[in-house]
């Protein structure tokens, strides 16, 4: 279940290179089918990497 409605849904983004769990998000299932991909600062890399969305 989402935190604004029914068609937002929590989503969970990981480090591409390390793996970690670093950043939560909102998504809007109607407009995104696909997963997301964000460039986010991975404070286990100390650089910014691509994130992507996990399951």
């Amino acid at each position: 279940m989402g935190i604004k409605g029914k068609v937002d849904k929590m989503v969970v983004l990981a480090c591409e290179d390390c793996k970690e769990r670093n950043y939560t998000t909102t998504k809007n299932k109607k407009t995104l089918k696909d997963r997301m991909e964000l460039n986010k600062y991975c404070p286990t890399c100390k650089k910014h990497t691509v994130h992507k969305e996990t399951k």
